[in-house]
């Protein structure tokens, strides 16, 4: 099975090793309990989801859910994890050429210095670290754009967060003709430049990331996975049931027939 169905999402059902010979061209998505939340109730989210070309599971519980749900997803692939094996697969390949875009003030530098220093080559060509509401200003979207353009990148790994990264990359795609893949993955360049700790191997094996990363963020995370993300529970039982079903956008009509109509 090369897709599995959770809730209104068909992720995509590879080993990390497969999808990194598989991986050529296109837009990666990396799901997870979060966004598929969001995803319940935010149409451009859902908008934004439709032009990914791989989504790939990025939660330990979301493999549990697919267990449950009786077709199981073969490996997590997280954004944090995907992003190290795929400049190691690529350490030779010359036309792999990668923009970094997220992270705090000088974040995204500092991450592309780390990855060249263990590459042993600038396959980090550039970086941008954008300005807190960057993606509400049109004039500092296009400069970002231009930046991309004119750096010589074939792939564009971006990471200010979901469900920003996602609409962004909706909006601006078109516009950057040079980039072959396009990565939204989250907080990864923070995990880079070393600027975040990852949780302990243990703790992602058995689902328990998400308490780490409240430990570390506090203030930021508790409501997402302490309240907001809690429901998921709930929907999956419904889907095991099959009494799941696409929520409505107020104007009636399916959040599903909002997005085919883009």
């Amino acid at each position: 099975m090369n897709k599995v169905k959770i809730l209104n999402l068909e992720i995509d059902n590879w080993s990390k090793a497969e999808f990194l010979d598989k991986l050529e061209s296109g837009v990666v998505f990396t799901p997870n309990v979060d966004h598929l939340i969001k995803l319940q109730k935010d149409p451009d989210f859902l908008q934004a989801y439709s032009i990914s070309d791989y989504k790939v599971c990025d939660s330990q519980i979301l493999i549990y859910a697919s267990k449950f749900l009786g077709t199981p997803i073969k490996e997590k692939i997280a954004g944090s994890d995907l992003f190290p094996a795929f400049y190691n697969y690529h350490r030779r390949n010359e036309d792999i050429k990668i923009f970094l875009l997220g992270a705090g003030k000088g974040v995204a530098s500092k991450a592309q210095n780390e990855i060249n220093r263990k590459i042993g080559r600038n396959i980090i060509v550039a970086s941008y670290s954008p300005p807190f509401g960057f993606e509400k200003d049109e004039e500092e979207c296009q400069n970002i754009v231009n930046m991309i353009n004119n750096s010589g990148a074939t792939v564009l790994v971006i990471g200010v967060g979901a469900p920003k990264q996602e609409k962004w990359l909706y909006k601006y795609k078109s516009l950057l003709p040079h980039i072959k893949i396009f990565m939204a993955l989250g907080a990864t360049i923070d995990f880079e430049a070393g600027n975040l700790k990852r949780a302990p191997k243990w703790m992602s094996e058995v689902g328990l990331e998400w308490l780490f990363r409240i430990v570390c963020e506090p203030k930021r995370l508790w409501k997402r996975y302490l309240v907001d993300d809690l429901p998921f529970l709930v929907l999956i039982l419904k889907q095991k049931l099959n009494l799941y079903i696409t929520k409505e956008h107020k104007n009636s009509n399916p959040i599903w027939q909002i997005a085919d109509r883009f």
